[in-house]
């Protein structure tokens, strides 16, 4: 499958990381080494957690109810997205239904990362499914295989999860608190976009990658002046569709599957 092939692809591009066969033999070894390894990536979602609670406190929201939803939600893409809405007094079911759509990746990352967890109780993995983000997906699975995992992996995802959610509750509050003293001339909403290119980018491995990128793109810009936000649904699917095909159609042997 083209996921696994990437997957194999990223954890050859880790030189810097441990290799598979680095000891982490207790709890506290292997959350600190979470910890340290996902550093990069949660130090620059700062800005990104920061435009999302003033992004919040600038829609109206009440300062408390944006902290609520960023402990319930934990996904930026999607705060912004119902902070967005609701600052248009979009109906509810709008707003939940594009958070979903928004989300709907957690599901495949939570089925290629089960795998990982199949050793770990049921309340573990509730609580790993809710901590759950794009970062912690592509450290662990660029730098683990399934087969050969560490005796302390709980405690590794754990601190690289924990750590990422800590920092970024904190960057949302004060964002809702403080967000409205920043100056306008910081320009940090230049941020948003930088973060999610600099977790797409590194991922275009192959022409297939680049294809459902760029019809995604256009499809997200062609769209972008529907309402409710119904251009990145648009985006969403046309990737998805394209995906399909392109994967269905890749001479594998020289036929079509």
């Amino acid at each position: 499958m083209t996921s696994r092939l990437k997957i194999k692809k990223i954890a050859r591009r880790h030189a810097g990381c441990h290799h598979l066969s680095d000891p982490l033999h207790t709890p506290r070894e292997s959350f600190l080494a979470g910890m340290r390894d996902q550093s990069p990536g949660i130090f620059g979602n700062i800005p990104f957690g920061l435009i999302t609670g003033a992004a919040a406190t600038s829609a109206g929201m009440d300062p408390w109810l944006a902290m609520g939803m960023s402990f319930l939600v934990f996904a930026g893409a999607s705060q912004l997205a119902a902070i967005s809405l609701m600052a248009q007094s979009a109906p509810a079911g709008i707003v939940v239904l594009t958070v979903m759509v928004v989300n709907l990746r957690m599901m495949m990352y939570s089925a290629a990362i089960a795998p990982y967890f199949r050793h770990s109780s049921a309340p573990r993995r509730w609580l790993f499914a809710y901590l759950l983000t794009d970062h912690a997906f592509a450290l662990v699975t660029s730098k683990f295989r399934p087969d050969e995992l560490p005796r302390e992996m709980d405690a590794y995802y754990l601190g690289a999860t924990s750590f990422m959610w800590v920092v970024w509750q904190l960057a949302v509050a004060v964002g809702v608190f403080a967000g409205t003293m920043v100056p306008a001339s910081w320009s940090l909403e230049f941020a948003i976009p930088l973060i999610f290119l600099s977790l797409v980018l590194p991922i275009l491995q192959t022409r297939n990658h680049w294809a459902v990128a760029i019809c995604a793109g256009i499809a997200a810009t062609w769209c972008a002046s529907l309402p409710l936000k119904m251009g990145l649904m648009a985006g969403a699917i046309t990737g998805v569709v394209v995906g399909v095909a392109l994967d269905y159609y890749s001479p594998r042997s020289g036929e079509v599957r």
